[in-house]
């Protein structure tokens, strides 16, 4: 059958072999323009998709920015960790104070 033609053509793939190969947010927009300017006029796209699409990508961007902040923000925290450890072990502990007898 064609479906196991199909199954057998692709089962060794995984979605790792198109890392390094992601669209962004300029191939998004440069698509969107091609598929308006390849429409039939006749009959458009459904807007509602489309703003669906725009809505969709404009989150998944949006996460993207969260992730890469929160990155940001964990490797300073851990720089600073870092450098509190080494002051930490380059000060000499303090001596107790000798109380005087009287």
């Amino acid at each position: 059958m064609a479906v196991a033609s199909i199954q057998n053509q692709y089962q060794n793939y995984s979605p790792t072999q198109l890392k390094g190969q992601q669209l962004d947010q300029s191939d998004f927009l440069r698509l969107m323009t091609a598929q308006l300017s390849q429409q039939d006029p006749f009959n458009p796209v459904d807007n509602q998709q489309m703003v669906a699409q725009m809505a969709q990508f404009s989150s998944l961007a949006a996460a993207s920015e969260t992730n890469t902040v929160l990155k940001n923000i964990s490797d300073q925290l851990t720089a600073q960790t870092k450098l509190l450890q080494d002051i930490k072990a380059a000060t000499p502990a303090p001596t107790p104070a000798s109380t005087p007898t009287t």
